[in-house]
């Protein structure tokens, strides 16, 4: 993946969320100098599993679990300090070396105790599915200008005059939910002071240190959170998240200019999910779902929601391709399908008479469409132990093939269980 002229790689995921881009950072990072989260939150989940052991990772990249590589968060990310440190704690109490491989953007924005209790609150939050962790209103209150950033925790007059502007806002929004919850100024001024010195000591204009990394030779891994379809943007809106999580995001969100990103890498499950409320065109019936739901443990490493799920929807990763100019793909979970009798692929979109190729911005209309799907033959076989192509059943082959000949991107990697050693890379002949 990295080379003398693919030195910056970003990987997105290229669905609803969920697909896996943290075992991915994890196998990538091993080559990486630098590993950097470029946007999200604490609503974030990535599991990795590393042997026997299992780690859950919120805001601090995959790339933390290797010796020697550097790991950023950058200023698109919306921060939050106490979860930041319990991840921390966590990570050196289970023999993990942090100390000095953190940096954190002194422009990032915080998530503060009245951001969540304002998602907690609203009904707004509650009809989309949000984890309820702030995310919504740091972001919110970013654009409004109201946000408090790293920085300002240096000067503790003006962090005053932020805190009381910003419990001001929320307990107004709280009052209009009709609420009796309210944030508290001393509290929050208190709850800032117990991480400011610590946070600070991690503080850098990360732009700069990328921007002198980069002119050194060094590679970078850009590691975004949530996927494609969730793109404030870009993604099925409403039902989205309050970023952007697509490869646009990721320049603006590290603080480097965009010519410095040389490939993107999507990451898909062999099937779809999603969590939350919102379109899912292939979605499975109870049974079915439930059955995949299980086999592959869909439920929500941050908040332990079951996910939806449903057959591979070729319409939304060819839409992801297309706006992310994805460069490969790495295809996760194909294990989960290996007790299948038959396997679909969605093709398109029927609406009438016609079929549509292309992934609709109206959300009403794409309700009222059914799937095209086309059926393969399941491998029912293990596909656990395989560590190349070769080794797969080879109907589990043809059905890579298919699925890289509809979303036109070449397959790179393919996972076939949790563990970090569970990975094929697919060789490719030089052009």
């Amino acid at each position: 993946m990295f080379d003398s002229k693919t030195r910056t790689v970003v990987v997105v995921g290229a669905q609803w969320g969920d697909e896996g881009k943290g075992k991915l950072v994890d196998v990538l990072a091993e080559r990486a100098d630098w590993v950097v989260r470029y946007q999200g939150g604490a609503n974030a989940g990535h599991t990795v599993h590393i042997g026997e052991d299992s780690f859950v990772l919120h805001q601090i990249p995959s790339g933390i679990l290797h010796p020697g590589v550097r790991c950023a968060i950058g200023n698109g990310v919306v921060l939050d300090p106490e979860t930041l440190f319990t991840e921390i704690d966590e990570l050196v109490k289970d023999g993990i070396d942090v100390e000095g491989r953190l940096y954190v953007s002194d422009r990032a924005h915080l998530v503060m105790p009245y951001h969540k209790l304002v998602d907690k609150e609203s009904q707004a939050s509650k009809a989309i599915g949000t984890t309820g962790r702030g995310i919504g209103p740091a972001y919110e209150d970013k654009a409004g200008r109201r946000g408090i950033r790293v920085v300002d925790l240096k000067h503790p007059e003006r962090l005053r005059g932020l805190v009381q502007q910003g419990c001001d806002y929320a307990n107004m929004r709280l009052t209009r939910f009709g609420s009796t919850v309210r944030a508290d100024v001393e509290q929050t001024l208190a709850s800032l002071e117990a991480v400011s010195a610590r946070l600070l000591a991690l503080a850098e204009d990360l732009g700069v240190v990328l921007h002198r990394a980069l002119r050194s030779g060094a590679s970078l891994l850009l590691e975004g959170a949530q996927g494609s379809l969730l793109d404030i943007d870009h993604g099925t809106y409403p039902f989205v998240t309050s970023s952007n999580t697509t490869v646009g995001g990721a320049a603006i969100g590290a603080g480097i200019a965009p010519t410095a990103l040389h490939a993107a890498l999507g990451i898909v499950k062999a099937y779809t999910t999603r969590v939350g409320n919102g379109p899912l065109p292939t979605e499975l019936d109870a049974e079915l779902g439930e059955r995949i739901r299980q086999l592959g443990n869909e439920f929500g490493a941050t908040t332990g929601r079951p996910r939806r799920c449903g057959w591979f929807d070729a319409v939304v990763v060819r839409y992801a391709v297309r706006v992310n100019g994805l460069t490969g793909l790495a295809v996760t979970k194909l294990d989960v399908l290996d007790t299948l009798e038959r396997v679909a692929l969605c093709t398109g979109y029927r609406s009438g008479d016609d079929v549509l190729q292309e992934f609709p911005a109206d959300i009403t209309a794409l309700e009222k469409l059914e799937p095209v799907y086309e059926w393969m033959d399941g491998w029912q076989q293990s596909t656990g132990d395989a560590r190349s192509i070769d080794d797969l059943p080879m109907a589990a082959r043809k059905y890579l093939d298919r699925l890289e000949a509809l979303v036109e991107t070449p397959i790179q990697y393919v996972s076939v269980g949790t563990r970090r050693d569970q990975i094929i890379e697919v060789p490719r002949s030089a052009p």
